[in-house]
């Protein structure tokens, strides 16, 4: 049973484009295009909650009775593997400020190892959409989310395409504040921290270097 702020689409043009992500066959440029598709399928659904406010617009026919948001967002891809979901995500909401946090994950303790920080001095924005495809061991999550809640970030929301139970857990133990937002949740972790049956490594199925 998964926690009441861990969702899971059933949208089926997201389940119908993770099926093709995942297939091995599936060549780079295409991966890279299913990335971005998902990517701005499930910000819809991870935004459906950003506050409003009251707004009157003229149009060639008269005063119509708009809403306008309220709150200003952050995109924080987690490098390299998140750089993929931001620029449709960009597109939907291009006033967004876009902010890289560099991890990658030690091979041998499978902890994360910070690398990169480009966040201003303090928050500029009200919401944080952190973007990672692959919610994994929850290592670089959960030290993603100490680094933005540490900056001053008031709301976060972690945006993913597959995760597995066990990364789940940790980063909801660890942050249960955040709600999380994905395509799939998967069977398991393997002996090496690869979500199983998973789609093998984002980064490397992305930018060609697997």
């Amino acid at each position: 049973m998964l926690p009441d702020n861990v969702f899971v689409s059933g949208h089926p043009l997201i389940q119908h484009k993770l099926s093709i992500l995942r297939d091995k066959k599936t060549e780079p440029k295409k991966f890279r295009e299913l990335i971005r598709e998902i990517s701005i399928l499930l910000a819809y659904e991870a935004t459906f909650d950003l506050g409003l406010k009251p707004k009157q617009v003229e149009t060639p026919m008269g005063i119509a009775r708009c809403n306008e948001l309220t709150e200003a967002i952050g995109l924080v891809p987690v490098l390299r593997a998140g750089l993929g979901m931001v620029e449709g995500i960009w597109d939907m909401m291009p006033g967004a400020e876009v902010w890289h946090i560099g991890l990658f994950r030690d091979e041998r303790t499978l902890r994360p190892v910070q690398y990169y920080n480009k966040l201003p001095v303090a928050p500029t924005v009200q919401v944080c959409l952190m973007l990672d495809p692959m919610l994994a061991t929850g290592g670089s999550a959960v030290a993603t989310v100490d680094i933005l809640k540490k900056w001053g970030a008031q709301r976060i929301k972690y945006v993913g395409i597959i995760a597995a139970p066990e990364g789940v857990e940790r980063l909801h133990a660890a942050h249960p504040d955040v709600p999380i937002h994905l395509a799939a949740v998967d069977e398991r972790l393997n002996e090496i921290g690869y979500i199983v049956p998973g789609l093998g490594d984002a980064g490397d199925r992305q930018f060609g270097t697997g």
